[in-house]
């Protein structure tokens, strides 16, 4: 494992002397416009360990994604190595059906603090909720970017994100009513601690979301990417391209629907992802949005 491989996957070509906020926010973006947020390997037949240099020889020498707990654990690693004060932190996802944050630790993040600043990074979300560049660690500050406003909010030892979204605009109307589609002005992300964590608090959660037959991640095949206008995503057999136009006050969804003989295609195509297994998508109904 080195820091030239990596930064190679994610086409990072500049100096990384500086140990910056400008270095920071670089590589992070660069990582998500080159390293897709995905959970295929679940529906592969594969198992998703907390292993770096499984998950090095994946994401790097293999040209996949992988979800959170591969992908930040891997940016974790990269920043440290790098000389930053990084910290990794654990978080719950927001659960529409529940209405309320999971109660598993299940979504790992990473602190890092520069010139006595601290900042939360985070290269594996996925879709809408993504951030591309660091966000500050100050209550209730208007963070915006590509994907919409963004904002932390300090409540009393729990910090949560939330994002202010842009009116869906869905071109097929075959998709018109989808559960896909965020319709939430306000959409409530994660909520964490600044309690330092270790990997192995999240070893337990990390085979649990695999294998419980509740897990959004046993019932949905994701894989999304960001791109320089918004982001790409197919989910189960729906394949989307999302169109950011914050000037309209809109967010531009194509959605269709593609065949079991297109998948290899359109994963390799879209998001730079082959495959040594075969791939079984899963679109089971759950509390997911773009």
């Amino acid at each position: 494992m080195n820091l030239e491989e990596y930064f190679k996957r994610i086409g990072f070509h500049g100096s990384y002397d500086k140990l910056d906020l400008a270095t920071l926010k670089l590589i992070h973006k660069q990582h998500v416009m080159s390293v897709p947020f995905e959970n295929l390997s679940i529906h592969c037949g594969e198992r998703i360990t907390m292993d770096l240099e499984v998950i090095f020889n994946k994401i790097v020498r293999s040209s996949r994604g992988g979800w959170c707990l591969e992908n930040n654990f891997l940016f974790g690693w990269v920043l440290r190595k790098m000389g930053y004060d990084t910290t990794m932190l654990s978080s719950r996802v927001f659960n529409s059906i529940l209405n309320d944050f999971s109660p598993l630790d299940s979504h790992l993040i990473n602190k890092v603090v520069i010139d006595g600043k601290a900042y939360v990074a985070d290269v594996s979300f996925g879709v809408s909720s993504q951030v591309r560049e660091p966000l500050e660690l100050v209550s209730g500050k208007d963070q915006p970017q590509a994907g919409g406003v963004f904002h932390l909010i300090d409540k009393e030892d729990i910090w949560v994100l939330e994002k202010t979204c842009r009116k869906p605009e869905v071109l097929n109307p075959d998709f018109a009513k989808s559960s896909l589609v965020n319709r939430k002005e306000t959409k409530q992300i994660y909520s964490f601690t600044l309690v330092p964590r270790e990997a192995d608090h999240f070893f337990e959660n990390n085979h649990k979301l695999q294998t419980d037959s509740s897990s959004l991640f046993t019932n949905k095949s994701i894989c999304s990417l960001q791109t320089p206008t918004g982001f790409r995503a197919l989910i189960g057999w729906t394949y989307s391209e999302v169109t950011y136009k914050p000037e309209q006050g809109v967010d531009v969804l194509d959605m269709r629907d593609i065949t079991d003989d297109e998948i290899e295609r359109i994963l390799m195509e879209k998001f730079n992802v082959k495959l040594q297994n075969k791939l079984k998508p899963v679109s089971n109904k759950s509390w997911y949005t773009l």
